[in-house]
């Protein structure tokens, strides 16, 4: 009698927030942004299908902002892309799918500001994985 089996983590090491509460200041009316980062490292496996990025931005005119997420192999992941209009700040939680994404790497949240006059920062963001 023999007994094979095969176990898997999903990710390397189960669940875990990383999280990077610097304030950057997002230049305004700037194509290339600001990015925040955050290193993982230590983890085995790519990241699961359900990916939560959680971000606080802090903004007067939301409408002017997009949001990517970038990998550490420098795919972009958009999470918002210049809507919400007058409203001020960015609190939300997205959801992607970044099971093609080795988990070890540097994490970046990009911050662009697509028109003049508004300003702000972002505030903090994590990725639980």
């Amino acid at each position: 009698m023999s007994l094979l089996g095969d176990y898997s983590t999903g990710g390397g090491g189960g669940t875990q927030t990383y999280s990077n509460s610097s304030d950057y200041s997002i230049p305004d009316n700037n194509a290339t942004g600001i990015s925040s980062p955050i290193t993982v490292s230590g983890r085995s496996g790519n990241a699961p299908s359900n990916a939560s990025i959680s971000v606080n931005v802090v903004h007067t005119y939301v409408g002017d902002l997009k949001l990517d997420l970038i990998a550490p192999d420098g795919s972009v992941y958009n999470l918002r892309s210049n809507t919400g209009g007058s409203a001020d700040n960015i609190v939300e939680t997205y959801t992607k799918n970044l099971s093609t994404e080795a988990l070890n790497g540097t994490w970046k949240l990009r911050v662009i500001d697509n028109a003049g006059q508004d300003t702000g920062y972002i505030n903090s963001w994590s990725i639980t994985f």
